[in-house]
C-alpha cells in the first residue's frame, strides 16, 4: 500500500493531520496580520470577512471540524462494529473539508452563496455517514454527538447568512454557539474518556482502589448546562439566563474532574494532558459566566474555551488516538508532551491578553507563538505515524466509549 492510500484508508490520518497544518498555517497568516499592524503597516487578506471573523470562523469551523471528522470518522465504527469508511469515501469528504477552507479564504473574489455552499457541505455528510452506522446499534448516549454536529451546523449556517445579506444580527451568535458546541462536546466525550482512560492505566499498574468516580447525575447537570450555551445563543436567550447557566457547566465541570483522580496521572503526560484540558475548558465556562453577568472579558472567555478547552483537548485526543490506533505504544513522545503544556500556556496569555488591554498585542502574539509552535511540534513528531503502516500492537488502542 503506498503513503497516499494510507493517508486515506483511516479518517483519523488525514483529518488529524490536516487539523495540526491548519492550526499552524491559519494562526501564523493571523499572527503575521497583527505584527504588521502593530509595526503600522497594512495587509488585506483575500477574504470578503474583516480578518478577524475569518480568524474566528477558521478556528472553529475548520479546524473544529476537521477534528471532528477524524474523531467521527474513527470512533464510530469502534463503537458500532462496522466497517470504518472507504478509502474513496474519505478522500472526498477530506476533499469537502479542504474546499471549504480554499471558498472561505478566497471569498474576496467568490460568490457569497458559492462559499456558502462550499463550507457548508462537509458536516452534513459527515452526519449521515454516522447515522448509517449508528443505526444498526442505536445507544442514546452516542446519538447526541448527531444533534450536537447539527447544532455545529446550523451554527455554521447562521454565519453565512449574515455574509449572504439575508439575516443582518446571526454572525456574532453563530460564532458564539460554535465555539461553545465545540466546548459541550468535550463535557460529553471529555467526560467519558478522560475517567475511563486513567482507570484503565490506574487497574493495568495493578491499582484496585480509590479509582475515578464519574456520578452520572454529576454529568447529566454538567452536560445539561454546557449545551445549554450554544442553544441559548442560536435562539437569543438573555444573558441573565445564560451567565449563571455557563456557570453551572464550569463549576459541575471542575467537580466532575476533582474526582478522577488526576495527581495520580502527573507522570503520565498522554493522560495528565486531558484532565488539564477538561479543567480549562470547565474554567472557561466559568469566566463565560462571570462575563455575561458584567464580571469579566467575554473575549477572554471565549478564548480561554477555545484554546485551552478545544484546542488542549483535540491535540490531546488527536495524539492518543494516532498512536492507539496504528498500533503504537500510548506514551507520547517528547515532542507532544511538550505541545501539551504549551496550549494551556497559550491560553492563559490570549487570556491576560483580553482581560489586561496594556497587554493586548505582546500577549496575543505570544499565544499565537505558543500555540504555533505546539501544533508545529505535533505534526513533525506524528509525521511518520500518519504516512506509515500499523505496527504489531506495542500499548493498548483507546477502549470503545
Amino acid at each position: 500500500m503506498t503513503a497516499l492510500k494510507r493517508l486515506f484508508g483511516d479518517g483519523f490520518r488525514v483529518f488529524f493531520l490536516s487539523a495540526g497544518v491548519f492550526a499552524m498555517l491559519s494562526m501564523i497568516v493571523w499572527e503575521l496580520y497583527l505584527t504588521i499592524h502593530a509595526l503600522g503597516g497594512m495587509v488585506e487578506l483575500p477574504t470578503a470577512a474583516p480578518p478577524h471573523l475569518w480568524h474566528a470562523h477558521e478556528m472553529i469551523f475548520g479546524y473544529g471540524a476537521a477534528a471532528l471528522g477524524g474523531f467521527f470518522l474513527t470512533a464510530v465504527p469502534n463503537w458500532t462494529g462496522a466497517k470504518s469508511a472507504p478509502h474513496l469515501f474519505i478522500a472526498v469528504v477530506a476533499g469537502l473539508w479542504l474546499a471549504g477552507r480554499l471558498a472561505v479564504w478566497s471569498s474576496g473574489s467568490l460568490p457569497p452563496g458559492l462559499v456558502a455552499i462550499a463550507d457548508l457541505a462537509f458536516i452534513p455528510v459527515l452526519i449521515l455517514k454516522i447515522l448509517i452506522q449508528l443505526i444498526k446499534r442505536p445507544k442514546p448516549q452516542q446519538l447526541i454527538f448527531v444533534v450536537m454536529l447539527s447544532l455545529f451546523w446550523v451554527s455554521n449556517l447562521m454565519v453565512h447568512l449574515e455574509w449572504l445579506g439575508w439575516t443582518s444580527d446571526t454572525l456574532w451568535s453563530g460564532l458564539r454557539a460554535g465555539l461553545l458546541t465545540l466546548s459541550a462536546m468535550i463535557m460529553v466525550f471529555g467526560g467519558r474518556v478522560t475517567p475511563g482512560f486513567t482507570r484503565n492505566a490506574m487497574v493495568q499498574s495493578g491499582r484496585e482502589s480509590h479509582l475515578p468516580r464519574n456520578p452520572m447525575p454529576l454529568a447529566v447537570v454538567a452536560i445539561a448546562a454546557a449545551i445549554s450555551q450554544p442553544v441559548g445563543y442560536l435562539i437569543g436567550a438573555p444573558l441573565w439566563i445564560m451567565g449563571p447557566l455557563a456557570l453551572v457547566a464550569g463549576m459541575a465541570g471542575l467537580v466532575r474532574v476533582a474526582l478522577w483522580r488526576g495527581l495520580w496521572a502527573r507522570g503520565k503526560p498522554i493522560l495528565w494532558t486531558l484532565h488539564l484540558s477538561y479543567a480549562v475548558n470547565a474554567l472557561g465556562f466559568i469566566a463565560l459566566g462571570l462575563a455575561n453577568l458584567d464580571r469579566g472579558s467575554e473575549v477572554a472567555a471565549l478564548h480561554l474555551l477555545g484554546i485551552g478547552g478545544v484546542g488542549g483537548m483535540t491535540l490531546s485526543v488527536m495524539s492518543r488516538a494516532v498512536l492507539g490506533h496504528t498500533g503504537r505504544a500510548l506514551i507520547a513522545p517528547g515532542p507532544v508532551a511538550l505541545a501539551y503544556a504549551l496550549v494551556p500556556l497559550a491560553a492563559l496569555a490570549r487570556f491576560a491578553g483580553s482581560e489586561f488591554p496594556t497587554l493586548y498585542t505582546p500577549a496575543v502574539l505570544t499565544a499565537g507563538a505558543l500555540w504555533c509552535l505546539a501544533f508545529a511540534l505535533f505534526v513533525t513528531a506524528m509525521w511518520p505515524v500518519f504516512w506509515g503502516p500499523r505496527q504489531s500492537r506495542t500499548g493498548t488502542e483507546p477502549p470503545r466509549s
